[in-house]
Formats: C-alpha cells, structure tokens, sequence
C-alpha cells in the first residue's frame, strides 16, 4: 500500500471517494487538492469500454483548447525549401532541414513538445521513429502534425496556443492533460467541455453505446476525482 504524506492526505480528505460528481464540480476540486509546490497539470483520465485491437475501436485525434495549456509550447518543424521557410517565419522553435540537426535528434539531445513535418520530409522522420515514437512526437497526419507547406503557419499556432492529442493506449484508456492548477476553475471547465465535445465527435464507428464508462480528474500528484461521464459523452445514461 502506497503510503502519503500530510498534504495528500488533507487534500485526500475533501474527496468523496464514493461520490461521482458533476464535471465542474470534479474540475474545481481537482483544481483544489492540488498539493505541489510548483505549478500541476491537470489531467483527465478516461476508462473506455473500447478494445484498442480492433480497427473499427481505435480512437485519435485533436483538440484545440480554447484556454491553451499554460505552458510554453516547443515546436519542432521537418521541411525544406519553402516548408523550413514558412516555419521559421511562423515562429518554430527549431527547423530539422540540415544533417546536422537530424544528427542532434537522433541523439536524443534536442527538447521540444510537438513535432511538426511537411509530407516531403517524411522519409527523414521515419528513420527516427526509435527516438520520436516512444515520446509520443512522431508526426502524424490524424493529429493534425503532417501539413503542407502552406498550413505550417496554421498548425505551428494551433500547437502553441494548446492543441492536444488525445488517443487510446493499449489498456483502452485515454490521458489528456486540459491545463494547470493556477487556471481559473471556469477556464479549466471550459477546456474541459472542449475535450469532451471532441472526444463524441471522434467516436469510432464500433463504439457501442456508452463507451466511456468512468472519467477521474485529478492534479499532478493529487487524488483523483470521479466525474460523471452523462454529462458530456453522448449515450451514457
């Protein structure tokens, strides 16, 4: 049994452990029981009634949060030519267009948070899947990360101002992070309610009725709060 310190426990303490509340209600105390020093995240933790096997069951895609993250958001661009251009003019953080720069990435010694690539430079990307995969950057055109030359200012904006990939692990729950504790409750909620009017959107064709079938809120090191999945996910009753 995981033992916790004082503050855990006090912030414990204001849960009802049983009680599954409203999505506000859950966003607010998350927001609440935050215990660390620095600034948490926080984070919605989905429990799905999908099988991640089937082809029909997958879910992945975007969400722009109209609250951002609260972080500063590192973007890294792969193009050439024209691409690299319209990157470095819309504000990329570093442009892989030079062997020199593949080298650093495959070293593993370059920081950023979203990778972004025009479809010409895929070849390039995939000989880094090993070091790009595993972190769960690897460019990809369902996340909104492999665009043509002339979206790269779009998509370099929509990644800094707090677009977010949301998609199914292997044990068929999802983990999205919706913004930090010092937001406001109502901005949080409202991030929140973005989140999961994409999720419904994103429905796989083989999700039979409700397919979310718990939603736990919860800040970085801090207990988690039951949200009630009917508020927001249609066909939950």
């Amino acid at each position: 049994m995981t033992k916790h310190g004082k503050k855990y426990n006090a912030a414990a303490a204001k849960v009802d452990i049983d009680k599954i509340y409203s999505a506000k209600d859950a966003v607010a105390l998350a927001k609440e029981t935050s215990i660390t020093k620095f600034d948490a995240t926080i984070e919605v933790h989905l429990r799905t009634a999908l099988d991640s096997r089937q082809a029909d069951q997958q879910l992945r895609d975007v969400v722009v949060l109209p609250n951002g993250l609260g972080k500063t958001v590192r973007v890294l661009v792969f193009s050439q030519g024209e691409g690299a251009a319209a990157a470095r003019a819309a504000g990329a953080d570093l442009v892989a267009d030079d062997d020199e720069t593949l080298k650093k990435l495959e070293a593993g010694s370059l920081d950023f948070d979203v990778a972004i690539a025009t479809p010409d430079a895929m070849g390039k990307v995939g000989r880094l899947g090993r070091v790009l995969g595993p972190r769960g950057l690897m460019p990809n055109p369902k996340a909104g990360t492999v665009v043509p030359a002339q979206d790269m200012e779009r998509a370099i904006k929509e990644a800094k101002a707090g677009r977010v990939e949301f998609r199914l692990d292997k044990t068929n729950n999802i983990h999205v992070m919706i913004g930090k504790a010092s937001f406001s409750a109502e901005k949080l909620y409202e991030n929140y309610v973005a989140l999961m009017d994409a999720i419904n959107k994103a429905r796989p064709a083989g999700a039979k009725g409700g397919f979310i079938k718990k939603i736990t809120v919860a800040s970085t090191m801090g207990p988690g709060v039951k949200a009630d999945p009917s508020e927001h996910i249609e066909g939950v009753e």
